[in-house]
C-alpha cells in the first residue's frame, strides 16, 4: 500500500473574467422655464429618462412634454430624439397653459408636422408657412395636442394623430385642445416657425452618444457616420412628406435595417417584421430605399 501515489487534487476551475464595468453615465438637466441644475443617471429609454427628471425636480413624469438638448428654447432642431451626446445638457419642457382652438379644414392638408415624445404625448414640430394652421395665431410649434373634438389622443403615436387629422372632413369645423410648454419670460411671445427646415442639428458632442431605444436597453455608441446622418435626414424628410411626422429615431432604425438587406424586396420584408405597425405603403418603401442609396453614393 505504501507504493500508491496520493490522488491529485481536483483542478481548480478557472476564475471567470470579470465583466467589463459599464461606465457611469451622469447627465445634467434643468427645467426649460428655469430651475436649479439636477443630475440624473440609470435610465435606458425615454420613459425612464422622464421619470428620472421628474424625480430630480419633484414633479410627475406626465408633466414633461418633451426635452431639448443644450438649449432651453422651444427649438425643434435641438429636440431630444434617439441619441444623447455624453456631454449634452438636457432641458425638460413641462406643461403650461391649456388652450382650445376651432379650425375649419378648407384644404386637404392642415400644414402640421407631428412628432411625439416617446412617452404618450404628440406635439407640433413644424407649421408650414401659408397653411391653415399658420393663419391661427394661437397655435405654436411645441404645443402638445391633447384632444381632437374632445377625444383624448394622449397615448397615441405621432402617425396615428397625423392620420386622424388627415381624415377629418373638409368644410367642417373641429376643435383642438392644446397644451403649450411653460415658458420663461424671455421666451414669451415667440412663435418659432419656419417654412423650410435646415438639416437637423447634431445632438451629440464628443465621439460617443447614448442611444435610447423604444424597445431594449440604451447603448453607448459611436457618433453616427456621415452616411448614417445623411441617410437618416433624407428618410426623415420622406416621413414628413408621406405621413406628416418627423421622427429621427424611426428614420435611424430604417437606415439600420437597410444595412442588413441587399434588395428593396428584402428591405420591405425586414421593415414589416420590425416596424409592421406603421403599415408603410409600397411606394414609400421604394422611395426610402432609393433615398438611402443616394445618401450612400453622396457620401462615397
Amino acid at each position: 500500500m505504501g507504493g500508491l501515489a496520493p490522488p491529485h487534487p481536483p483542478a481548480a476551475s478557472p476564475t471567470p473574467a470579470a465583466p467589463r464595468a459599464r461606465p457611469r453615465l451622469v447627465f445634467r438637466t434643468q427645467l426649460a422655464h428655469g430651475s436649479p441644475t439636477g443630475k440624473i443617471e440609470g435610465f435606458t429609454n425615454v420613459r425612464e429618462l422622464y421619470a428620472k427628471i421628474a424625480e430630480a425636480f419633484g414633479i410627475a413624469p406626465t408633466e414633461i412634454l418633451f426635452c431639448t438638448l443644450n438649449s432651453h428654447k422651444v427649438d425643434m432642431q435641438k429636440l431630444l430624439g434617439g441619441q444623447i451626446g455624453l456631454e449634452d445638457f438636457i432641458f425638460a419642457h413641462v406643461r403650461g397653459e391649456t388652450k382650445e382652438v376651432e379650425v375649419t379644414k378648407t384644404e386637404d392638408a392642415l400644414g402640421l408636422t407631428i412628432t411625439d415624445n416617446g412617452a404618450g404625448y404628440a406635439f407640433i414640430k413644424r407649421i408650414k408657412e401659408g397653411s391653415i394652421i399658420n393663419r391661427i395665431e394661437a397655435v405654436c410649434v411645441g404645443d402638445s395636442i391633447e384632444a381632437i373634438n374632445d377625444h383624448s389622443i394622449v397615448g397615441c403615436r405621432h402617425y396615428e394623430v397625423a392620420k386622424m387629422l388627415r381624415e377629418l372632413p373638409k368644410s367642417q369645423p373641429f376643435t383642438l385642445r392644446l397644451v403649450q410648454p411653460k415658458r420663461a419670460f424671455d421666451m414669451i411671445g415667440q412663435r418659432s416657425r419656419s417654412s423650410k427646415y435646415p438639416m437637423e442639428a447634431k445632438v451629440s458632442s464628443g465621439r460617443e452618444t447614448l442611444r435610447l431605444r423604444s424597445g431594449g436597453a440604451a447603448t453607448v455608441e459611436e457618433v453616427p457616420s456621415e452616411f448614417e446622418e445623411e441617410a437618416s435626414r433624407r428618410v426623415d424628410d420622406l416621413l414628413e412628406s408621406y405621413m406628416g411626422i418627423r421622427d429621427p429615431e424611426l428614420a435611424s432604425t430604417m437606415v439600420e435595417t437597410s444595412k442588413k438587406t441587399v434588395s428593396v424586396q428584402e428591405f420591405a420584408c425586414h421593415l414589416d417584421s420590425v416596424l409592421g405597425e406603421f403599415a408603410f405603403p409600397d411606394e414609400f418603401v421604394v422611395e426610402v430605399w432609393a433615398a438611402i442609396g443616394e445618401a450612400r453614393e453622396a457620401c462615397g
